[in-house]
């Protein structure tokens, strides 16, 4: 279908729900709580609005009292104001230049520091931060002449948009120590309201350094704080703020909490703008935990009630979209006449851009004709030009240039991508211009530019790697904003990179493919965790395997939508690959076949049918040059769905893998720094619970074997201590991880590992202890001790049934107790044959000083051939080792 060249003023506009995509701009105008306009008035008092974006913005009036103010002039400052909450940010800004010239021609310093802090709000929003910066900045110098009350009062809120400036910028540091100015100020003029603002502002700059706990410190903080306070509108719109702040940084279910209740609040208060914002923000966070049908009603409801238009259709916008990705056509039939409706009544503003930009997202998806969404994205777009929006015109034009690459009229939509990317790259914002880094990449390689389209999916990931921090704080909607936005692009970028490859074979193209491979995992942790959390030391595997264990070979399988691509690393030998033409439907299917056989009890046959087709996918094509280099370990780097069933498992028609070769997984081409574990002492701190709490007792099934587990470690390790039972508690393993000195820590309970970080979890005998309490409670360990964490145990863990993701939740534990090695079990089978293994493990790694991964093996085939009863591959193959293998 052709698409007739675009024209603005031909086209007309309909309406459809929102989608993600431009997270990061409500992000930028709506995480903190922004002062929005600075107002002479004669009081203090907090107005608070609910807006569409994904959190509220806080309106904030400051009250300075005048002799005798100008009437001209105080009228260009209400004009200013009324301008900005329309979103005619370009206008408001002609009329605070005009208030900012009259007030320093009256010698009026405050009122003119004043008018500038609000000038500087609307060239923030227009997306021209310099010149906001230079407002922002001209305005405190002038509160810096003199010193009175009056001074105190405009400074802290003054302070407040300097730091949010500061964070557009990316310069979070410097934000952050804006924002601790800021609460010595309301602190000085005992305005707790600005106090708990502030601290709000606070935590999302600890948030984007990546600090995440002490993010969520300062939150906790708050929470009490606020329960302390009698209810009143400025409690609920503070508690609204609190409860997305918890969203961003993923304790999802403490959020739901603080928003409802913000809600009961305003409900209490008949505040109906509060009700309506509170519910909003609910159906996010219920959206973030994929409760989708309990997000729909929340946005229902927050519609319902909405007392101003535009916040009505944007919760019907989400509503929409939400009813767009489940595929229920009639619902949306239904709620699409009625958003474009109350669209089309709307004055044209920032807010009313977005809306469109966003139904035109959503549109993609559900299957409207090309035409139709192209006459939407050209309303917004001469809306955004004649409102000088930048950003918002990036945006439209860059979402025009994708409807033009539906189409395939590629000249078209890479004119418009490129113009989109100059806007972006003119108005420094990385996070909009890797989009259409990413969208140039396409379009070049559909026209067979193949190096110019490698060329700019480097510069997407360059971006993405230096949004690194902030993006782990955009969004916790894995489904949506990593599945779609993020690894893709990753993913593309390889697949480019091994189809050049045949043509130009060069192992330096080898190598970058698999350090884009790499570079997507950290990225996966990144965002589980909602910090760049991989920070340590480390070494090259390459360097390992090359030089220290010149054993060890290193396998990349790598999924792409229409064929599997392996990478190998075999010892002194240069990287090669080789290609499976299996589809990712095919690889998938058979690898989910494969682990719900495992778990089977008389599926053996069909297990080694299809461990066999896997191993002919992976090993067949290197078998004689593993034989010739004498390679005794297998580290696998495995992708996606494949980190779901243990590699020990694959079989040759004669033997298992396990049966021939150690095997660990690695989370990339590098390592935490490298030590064989047999040059170290063994001390063992072993914490288990035989009997799960009372209120856990159907959820989770005894562990009677994990006494004989612990026995036979004590029999191989003479320095081991243990916490058995009612002994092992959160509060006694922290004293014992703060105050014994040991290098393996040995975890015998019930846990689950989930692509959820609320839901991945060791339990204690008070109940789980979630993976970042975990992290938390080691890293504690380390200011104190300088001995290294040699390995992790967690020997009745398992990844949650049915998520395609859970073992990022393994990964992550490794990651974030800082261990060189983690031993883990993928689901739970037996804890008698548990104990047999991990006896037998251990034996094996003091007795004969083998490696790690070669202690497993041994444990693990003797189960296989000694003990017939657990013989079957799903008593002993569930157990991996991640990290280093030595």
């Amino acid at each position: 279908m052709k698409l007739k060249s675009y024209k603005n003023n031909q086209w007309q506009q309909i309406y459809n729900g929102c989608n993600r995509w431009f997270i990061r701009f409500f992000k930028n105008h709506n995480l903190s709580v922004f002062i929005l306009l600075v107002v002479v008035t004669a009081f203090l008092c907090v107005t608070a609005f609910p807006v569409a974006a994904t959190l509220e913005r806080q309106h904030i009036a400051i009250g300075i009292s005048i002799q005798n103010p100008p009437a001209q002039t105080q009228d260009l400052l209400q004009q200013g104001k009324v301008l900005y909450e329309a979103g005619q940010f370009a206008e408001a800004v002609k009329v605070l230049q005009q208030a900012v010239k009259s007030f320093g021609s009256q010698g009026n310093e405050l009122q003119q520091a004043v008018a500038l802090s609000n000038l500087a709000l609307a060239y923030q929003k227009l997306g021209n931060l310099p010149p906001a910066q230079q407002a922002i900045t001209d305005s405190l110098k002038l509160l810096e002449k003199s010193s009175n009350s009056q001074n105190l009062q405009v400074l802290a809120p003054i302070l407040d948009i300097q730091g949010s400036i500061q964070l557009d910028l990316g310069q979070a540091e410097q934000a952050l120590n804006t924002w601790q100015r800021a609460q010595v100020s309301y602190k000085q003029l005992g305005d707790r309201n600005g106090i708990i603002r502030d601290r709000i502002n606070q935590a999302q700059a600890w948030q984007v350094l990546g600090f995440y706990r002490r993010a969520l410190t300062i939150l906790t903080q708050l929470q009490e704080e606020l329960q302390s306070k009698p209810n009143s509108v400025s409690k609920a719109v503070e508690l609204r703020s609190f409860g997305n702040a918890l969203q961003l940084g993923g304790d999802l279910n403490q959020s739901r909490q603080v928003l409802q209740q913000s809600l009961s609040i305003a409900q209490k208060l008949d505040s109906p703008q509060d009700v309506s914002a509170a519910l909003f923000s609910l159906g996010n966070t219920a959206q973030v935990q994929q409760d989708f049908k309990g997000a729909i009603q929340f946005y229902q409801q927050a519609a319902a009630i909405a007392p101003h238009p535009i916040s009505k259709v944007q919760a019907q916008v989400n509503q929409l979209n939400l009813l767009v990705n489940a595929g229920q056509t009639a619902a949306v039939q239904t709620l699409l006449p009625q958003i474009q409706t109350q669209l089309a009544q709307l004055p044209a503003s920032v807010t009313t851009i977005y809306a469109q930009i966003n139904l035109a997202q959503s549109l993609m998806k559900f299957g409207t004709t090309p035409e139709a969404i192209a006459q939407i994205c050209a309303k917004a777009l001469q809306q955004a030009q004649n409102l000088a929006d930048k950003r918002a015109e990036s945006f439209t034009l860059g979402t025009l240039g994708s409807v033009y690459e539906q189409t395939k009229q590629w000249s078209i939509a890479q004119n418009l991508t490129q113009q989109a990317l100059n806007i972006a790259q003119t108005i420094n914002a990385p996070d909009i211009a890797y989009r259409w880094h990413w969208q140039l990449g396409r379009l070049l390689k559909q026209q067979g530019e193949i190096e110019g389209a490698i060329a700019s999916y480097d510069t997407a990931i360059g971006e993405l790697q230096t949004l690194r921090s902030d993006l782990v704080v955009v969004n916790r909607d894995v489904q949506f904003s990593f599945k779609e936005s993020v690894e893709p692009v990753y993913r593309e970028s390889v697949e480019l990179l091994l189809q050049f490859q045949q043509t130009h074979p060069s192992e330096p193209i080898l190598d970058k493919a698999r350090q884009r491979i790499e570079a997507l995992q950290l990225a996966e942790l990144d965002d589980f965790f909602r910090e760049a959390c991989i920070n340590a030391k480390t070494v090259l595997l390459d360097t390992v395997v090359d030089k220290d264990n010149p054993t060890a070979a290193i396998v990349y399988p790598i999924i792409l939508p229409e064929r599997l691509q392996v990478i190998v690393k075999i010892p002194k030998q240069p990287l090669r690959n080789y290609t499976v033409n299996k589809s990712q439907n095919e690889v998938e299917g058979t690898i989910k076949q494969l682990r719900e056989y495992l778990l089977e009890p008389d599926r053996t046959e069909e297990v080694q049918a299809l461990s066999q087709e896997v191993y002919g996918w992976l090993i067949k094509e290197i078998e004689s040059d593993l034989k010739d280099r004498g390679v005794k370990t297998l580290v696998f780097v495995l992708d996606g769905i494949l980190r779901n069933v243990p590699m020990a498992i694959l079989y040759d028609g004669q033997q298992y893998l396990v049966e021939k070769y150690s095997v660990a997984l690695s989370l990339g081409l590098q390592l935490l720094a490298l030590k064989p574990l047999t040059q170290t002492k063994l001390n063992v701190l072993a914490a288990g619970l035989m009997q799960p709490p009372q209120r856990f007792q159907q959820q989770f099934p005894p562990l009677p074997e994990i006494k004989s587990e612990f026995d036979s470690i004590s029999q191989a390790i003479a320095s081991t201590t243990q916490l058995l039972d009612r002994d092992f508690n959160s509060k006694n393993l922290e004293s014992k991880v703060n105050t014994v000195p040991f290098n393996v820590l040995h975890l015998a309970t019930h846990g689950q590992f989930s692509s959820s970080v609320e839901n991945t979890f060791i339990l204690a005998n008070d109940g789980p202890i979630n993976v970042t309490q975990f992290d938390s409670l080691l890293r504690r360990r380390d200011r104190t001790r300088s001995e290294a964490l040699e390995m992790l145990v967690l020997s009745a863990c398992q990844t949650a049934t049915g998520d395609n993701r859970a073992t990022l939740g393994l990964a992550g534990a490794s990651v974030k107790a800082g261990a060189r090695s983690t031993l883990a079990s993928l689901w739970h089978i037996s804890d008698k044959s548990t104990a047999i293994l991990i006896g037998e493990f251990y034996r094996e790694l003091v007795k004969n000083e083998v490696t790690k991964a070669e202690a497993l093996r041994r444990a693990q085939v003797k189960l296989l051939k000694d003990y017939p009863n657990y013989s079957r591959p799903g008593y002993w193959a569930p157990y991996v080792l991640v990290g280093n293998w030595l």
